[in-house]
């Protein structure tokens, strides 16, 4: 993976958990992450999508327990083939605790890498 590939994914997980522009790869503006995640796994490029080049964007409804730990979570949005990769994904993630549960909107964009 190149040095400039490398730097937009960090920057789009960035986003993702809130750390930037709120649509840009993160979440929608009305139901925003409010807890920034303490670590994340990168969702794994399907080796189905590579051969079928499918690209997009996977939608996921999170709800993040007290602890840090995804409680659940549920596909809101994108491709079927993109969508267990997302999934896989986010329930290893971990955000900060908390004294409530939370919840709220993630976007993962899935682009081939060359």
């Amino acid at each position: 993976m190149s040095l400039r590939k490398t730097g937009l994914l960090l920057a789009a997980m960035a986003l993702v958990t809130g750390l930037g522009a709120a649509r840009m790869l993160g979440q929608d503006a009305q139901s925003e992450m409010m807890r920034r995640a303490k670590s994340k796994v990168q969702p794994v490029y399907p080796e189905l999508a590579r051969k079928m080049n499918i690209t997009g964007t996977v939608k996921l409804e999170v709800v993040v327990s007290p602890a840090g730990s995804v409680k659940n979570a549920k596909v809101i949005g994108g491709h079927p083939v993109l969508a267990n990769a997302a999934m896989e994904a986010i329930k290893k993630w971990r955000f900060e605790p908390s004294s409530v549960e939370s919840s709220g909107v993630l976007d993962f964009k899935f682009e081939p890498r060359n």
